[in-house]
């Protein structure tokens, strides 16, 4: 029987599990899981201190963590030294971001789908490849030791992102989700922790959970992830490494400064943490900053993946590693996917090498422009962080109302956007944001009529 009575003692759950069933760790996490998702417990509420539980319950405390352990490894729950348990804000959030199909009701602003007016290069580019009487190469096997001069073109479009690097370095992914997950597949097991920005990429997440590699929330400093707080997580939360995205942030559209850049460069070195710099934003940048991975080119795995700067189509990602992982991450990557495209892989290279992909982040930084000219005309009384060439914009809702209500809101009234709800990582507060995509929208004056119809919810309601 439990030592004390907790009849008239309040605590935030009250479990009653079937003790019957075997292992009762697993009970208990089933019945914690179920529990949140029902909406019995609430985004962070901060459950009862293990030893308070298994007295309660009659059961050892050893249970209890283990229980909280399968949960936490799941994303469901958020362990913070000191602070103790609590429910994520993210555990029952939707992670996956681009619909099966396109919603016919609505006008798309959520998922960042960029413009396709600037591919008549690669379109002219791929007829001339497929008239080589050589063509049939492009349909099978790619091996990584004769593609030296895609390896080359690599270098050349990594460059121009702000990053100075070598062939020996590089390695071929299927999209930088593909790279992401192999650099958690090889450097990380379950279990272990990395840190990340409070509100980050759900593709992350997604790809975290499913290798249960627990996410850390790390505090920010003008909506850029702090180096003190890196450092922090580094002494007390034991993190094996971090996740950036310095440029075009998804979803707040910061960019981080130089100065950022080297001190996080700097704690990663002190620290031997290993950093996944995404930098699929960073060739929309017209003068693009040096990247992280510049100042710690040994700690930095740096993907430039192709989709949001070139087409989404290219499901290509080039990886610059440092040497100390590049046997690690090469294995993951090949039993994840044996071989990129040839086809992708030769077209790509054949764009960068003949500069014709200048042509094409010029068309695309072209269209931001006017779709944000354009969002700047019907938002201008709210604040919408971002860049004239990002893709999409962080919109800072006025009042009281959260990212989730707004998000609702604007679905009934015909326009999808992304709550901060979605992006959020573990017990850290939601911002009153929602993101919003000005690519998606095919055309302008689609775009013009779903920023018509927000000015008019944010005008009358806010």
């Amino acid at each position: 029987m439990p030592i004390n009575s907790f009849e008239n003692y309040h605590m935030s759950w009250k479990p009653v599990i079937n003790r019957i069933d075997k292992p009762i760790y697993k009970v208990l996490a089933r019945q914690l899981e179920e529990d949140i998702v029902k909406g019995i417990l609430l985004p962070v509420t901060k459950l009862p201190p293990q030893r308070e539980l298994a007295d309660y319950l009659d059961l050892n405390v050893s249970t209890i963590s283990k229980a909280f352990k399968v949960c936490e490894m799941k994303g469901l729950l958020s362990a913070s030294v000191g602070s103790g348990t609590f429910v994520s804000y993210d555990a029952v959030s939707n992670a996956y971001l681009l619909e099966d199909t396109k919603p016919t009701h609505l006008i798309e602003m959520g998922a960042t789908i960029p413009d396709n007016d600037s591919f008549e290069p690669l379109i002219h580019q791929l007829k001339n490849m497929l008239q080589e009487g050589d063509y049939e190469k492009l349909f099978g096997y790619g091996r990584a030791g004769e593609s030296i001069w895609q390896k080359d073109a690599a270098v050349k479009l990594i460059r121009r992102g702000g990053f100075e690097t070598t062939v020996d370095r590089i390695l071929f992914a299927n999209g930088g989700q593909n790279a992401i997950a192999a650099t958690l597949a090889s450097l990380c097991k379950p279990g272990d922790r990395i840190g990340v920005d409070e509100h980050t990429y759900p593709g992350l997440k997604t790809v975290a959970a499913m290798l249960s590699v627990q996410i850390v929330p790390i505090k920010s400093e003008n909506d850029q992830l702090s180096p003190t707080a890196f450092e922090d997580a580094c002494k007390n939360e034991n993190i094996k490494g971090i996740y950036i995205i310095p440029d075009y942030h998804n979803p707040m559209a910061s960019i981080m400064t130089v100065e950022n850049r080297k001190r996080i460069a700097a704690v990663a070195k002190r620290y031997n943490q290993f950093v996944m710099e995404d930098a699929s934003y960073h060739l929309l940048n017209q003068s693009p900053l040096p990247a992280v991975a510049s100042f710690a080119p040994e700690q930095v795995i740096y993907i430039a993946s192709l989709s949001k700067s070139l087409a989404p189509g290219l499901r290509l990602a080039y990886v610059s590693v440092p040497l100390q992982y590049k046997e690690l991450i090469s294995k993951a990557l090949y039993n994840l996917n044996i071989t990129v495209s040839p086809l992708l892989a030769e077209l790509t290279a054949r764009m960068i090498v003949s500069n014709q992909f200048e042509g094409l982040i010029q068309g695309h930084q072209l269209q931001n422009k006017r779709r944000n000219e354009l969002l700047e005309q019907y938002l201008s009384n709210y604040t919408c962080v971002g860049d004239e060439t990002g893709v999409f914009r962080w919109l800072l809702l006025p009042g009281k109302v959260t990212g989730a209500e707004f998000e609702a809101f604007a679905a009934k009234h015909g326009v999808q956007v992304y709550a901060a709800e979605r992006f959020v990582v573990g017990n850290s507060c939601p911002k009153r944001a929602v993101r919003i995509a000005v690519c998606a929208p095919k055309t302008l004056e689609e775009l013009e009529q779903g920023l018509i119809i927000l000015k008019g919810l944010l005008d009358k309601h806010m």
